[in-house]
């Protein structure tokens, strides 16, 4: 069996990585990496799209300014990264955030006390990252805590990502800082501790450095023996070799990083039985491409993607849901075994529960998961970070524990318990599409089928023009052009 990571390739790194955990949805995350800062000593770099002071980490925990018991530390994340700057002598805070985002922050409401304070503070370094091209995001999602505990997902620290497993109908502490209520998220991350951990500082201070020219020291080497893992989080994986994988735009002399699509090209190509994937869009011809491939094989995986129901406003939807209603046909067709399927997930009201969690499980083999999506941005415009965990010959106890986390997600969407679910992939000869039509409910918790459409003119025109989700830097202009022209004719000439 050969190996899919390959330095250089399919990933920037391959690093050791003596504990690594998965953690599912916004509540865990928030509670574990409140904790872990708290043990913080010497750094703590937050590299994200978005980050909202205002959100509460540990939603209904009580006092937010109390100063004493078994959690001490105010719960807001304005107030806990102040606290935090207080009570620990010499720690290096810095803060990395989507320059546009900026825009969010202020049209939703939040209060610009704390991004004005910190742009100038000496404690905490707040920094706008505008290294990138017009309508590129930085949209990785980075945790690093003294170069020794790292999270790396697809989990932004904003409004809207609180959730637990459960995802409860009109759960009362899934709200906004302004107290409306919030809808069902589903999302996922990483928490991983050694070499890999130090790895992922590196891109920390990598992206740091090209957003602000300042070089920013590793401080793994400085290191008492203790890490600041979190308290009661449980080690998923012990001592793994792990692939980072990156994507990164052409940019003032950098080269086009694409080593994402190149990773996820190359699960798909290996897949002998079956593919589960779960994505926020489905909108890479080259990878919808790939599937379709593996789909018309005679003995080809299955392959079953979990997505939204559809994407969150107008713009978004316009493309994403567009591009996913052409590459669904394209995949259909070439499903002449009936090996595919594109469920959305409901919890027990049968609301859409929204997909953001970005993860690629192939057989008992690899799992893949960072913030990188299956779109067109993902493998070349934005810039993103995943993990790439692979068992090797020999290593079944792994292999096993992959499985389980799999069948454990799947339990999740059915509402079933993972034993159920592992019972009736083996009833279905290793199915994973005959265990999920046999365990899927009509009512209360499931996963319902993505139906098919007939799309409009504007969106075959909007879809086809790769304006809102582009591959790579160059060319997007005249893409742009092309589309305006084509739509509006003369009445766009002189704008563009």
């Amino acid at each position: 069996m050969q190996s899919i990571l390959k330095e250089g390739e399919t990933c920037w790194r391959i690093a050791k990585a003596d504990r690594l955990s998965i953690i599912i949805d916004a509540a865990d995350f928030f509670r574990f990496a409140k904790n872990a800062m708290t043990k913080a000593k010497r750094s703590i770099y937050l590299i994200g799209w978005d980050f909202d002071t205002r959100i509460d980490l540990i939603p209904g925990n009580g006092d937010d300014d109390k100063r004493d018991g078994a959690d001490s530390w105010p719960d807001a994340l304005g107030k806990f990264l102040n606290a935090l700057a207080e009570r620990k002598d010499g720690i290096d805070i810095r803060i990395l955030k989507w320059d546009i985002g900026l825009i969010n922050s202020i049209t939703r409401g939040e209060t610009p006390f704390y991004i004005l304070k910190w742009i100038f503070d000496k404690r905490i370094h707040l920094k706008l990252d505008g290294a990138h091209p017009t309508i590129s995001s930085h949209h990785m999602k980075l945790l690093v805590i003294d170069d020794e505990v790292a999270f790396c997902g697809g989990i932004d620290m904003t409004v809207g990502r609180w959730d637990t497993r459960d995802h409860t109908d009109k759960e009362p502490l899934r709200k906004s800082p302004m107290g409306f209520a919030m809808d069902p998220w589903h999302d996922a991350t990483t928490c991983l501790s050694g070499d890999a951990a130090k790895a992922i500082g590196e891109v920390a201070r990598g992206r740091w450095k090209l957003a602000t020219e300042e070089d920013l020291p590793s401080s793994a080497d400085e290191s008492d023996g203790e890490t600041p893992w979190p308290d009661g989080l449980d080690v998923g994986f012990r001592d793994i070799s792990i692939g980072i994988a990156r994507t990164a735009p052409e940019y003032k002399g950098r080269e086009q990083i694409a080593e994402i699509e190149t990773a996820k090209l190359a699960i798909i190509a290996a897949t002998k039985k079956t593919l589960y994937v779960e994505s926020q869009y489905f909108a890479s011809r080259r990878i919808a491409t790939a599937m379709a491939e593996r789909l018309k094989e005679p003995d080809g995986p299955e392959i079953v993607l979990i997505n939204p129901e559809g994407c969150e406003g107008y713009l978004e939807a316009k493309a994403m849901d567009s591009a996913r209603i052409r590459l669904m046909k394209m995949v259909r067709d070439a499903d002449i075994h009936n090996r595919f399927r594109l469920y959305y997930p409901v919890n027990a009201a049968r609301t859409p529960i929204y997909v953001h969690a970005k993860m690629m499980f192939s057989d008992d083999r690899i799992v893949k998961i960072g913030s990188a999506n299956l779109n067109n941005r993902s493998m070349g415009y934005d810039t993103e970070c995943d993990v790439i965990l692979e068992a090797e010959e020999g290593q079944d106890v792994l292999r096993e524990k992959i499985i389980a986390t799999r069948d454990d997600l799947l339990a999740e969407h059915l509402g079933c318990t993972a034993d159920e679910v592992a019972k009736a992939i083996a009833a279905h000869d290793g199915s994973i599409i005959g265990a999920i039509e046999a365990l899927n409910r009509e009512s209360g918790r499931g996963l319902v089928p993505v139906p098919m459409r007939d799309l409009t003119a504007d969106e075959e025109a909007f879809a086809e023009s790769d304006i809102a989700d582009p591959e790579r830097p160059s060319g997007v202009r005249y893409r742009t052009s092309h589309f305006l022209k084509r739509r509006f004719g003369h009445k766009v000439k002189r704008a563009i």
